[in-house]
């Protein structure tokens, strides 16, 4: 019997998995701000003499060499180690992963990368992130960033645009939901929120038209290149943007047009994992973790 956890900068959710099966115990507010408060509020569902450790999946980046965490939203757990922290506080053995590496991992064993021997698996919402799993194991690389093509200065970005992490020409900056929202602005000098700019578009509308071809246009090459790197079979897709199967289509009919590989399989495919990719993914490396 597994604790899993999916931390994001809002709310913990929390499970239990216990042979392939999981049981959702409830959510909790994060306590950004105070590590004391954030510590109890994962104790708090820590009751039982059975549990073999304790899985995370968070809204960060952990080193592997280190285990030191990265994560923005947070404050109170950046920069420390958290798998020794909570293990010391909770008496148990920890798991710390990255929510995108979770989100892969679980798409590759339970969603639609099952069967393929590469997945890259990629979270379009509120900004873009992604994780990379080969031959069912999880690729984490130096500092834990393989898989993160949502950052680095790889986009020709109209009007300057500049991403949270202080770069400019990220595909988090402009591919995300808030970055189709900037790209209709951009264009039409006009404010709009992703969804409606996506149902216009659906339904004709020719400035939400310009505003998704030149989406389009930004974030093809950027993961046309991942493909071409590291010959993934299948794109799962998660977040709030994957919620538009027009948009994936079009996004899968792009892509193949420009990778070396050619397929009349979709590549670019929803993910099935829903709604707690998360913990399914969380549960999956601790059974593995936890397993000797």
């Amino acid at each position: 019997m597994i604790l899993c956890f999916d931390i994001g900068g809002s709310r913990i959710k929390a499970a239990l998995a216990t042979a392939g099966r999981i049981t959702p115990l409830g959510d909790c507010p994060t306590p950004g701000a105070d590590f004391d408060a954030f510590l109890a509020a994962l104790d708090g569902y820590a009751g039982g003499s059975a549990l073999q450790g304790v899985a995370i999946s968070i809204a960060g980046v952990v080193a592997p060499e280190t285990g030191r965490i990265k994560v923005a939203n947070i404050p109170c757990a950046d920069g420390r180690v958290l798998s020794d922290e909570i293990s010391a506080a909770l008496g148990l053995p920890v798991l710390v992963l990255n929510d995108a590496d979770c989100f892969a991992l679980a798409e590759q064993r339970q969603g639609a990368g099952r069967g393929h021997r590469t997945v890259f698996g990629v979270i379009l919402g509120t900004g873009v992130g992604g994780g990379l799993v080969i031959d069912g194991r999880l690729v984490q690389g130096a500092g834990g960033f393989a898989g993160e093509w949502g950052h680095g200065a790889v986009v020709a970005a109209p009007w300057n645009l500049q991403c949270g992490c202080g770069l400019r020409g990220c595909v988090d900056a402009v591919c995300g939901a808030r970055g189709l929202e900037k790209l209709h602005h951009g264009l039409h000098g006009e404010a709009a929120a992703s969804t409606t700019i996506l149902a216009d578009w659906q339904a004709g509308d020719a400035r939400a038209g310009q505003t998704v071809a030149l989406w389009l246009d930004l974030i093809t090459p950027p993961l046309a290149l991942v493909l071409n790197v590291v010959g993934a079979s299948v794109v799962p897709v998660g977040g709030g943007l994957s919620n538009v199967p027009a948009l994936l289509e079009a996004l899968d009919q792009r892509l193949r047009a420009a990778i070396l590989r050619q397929t009349d399989a979709p590549l670019v495919v929803p993910a099935l994992c829903r709604p707690e990719p998360g913990l399914i993914g969380a549960a999956e490396a601790g059974r593995e973790a936890f397993a000797t």
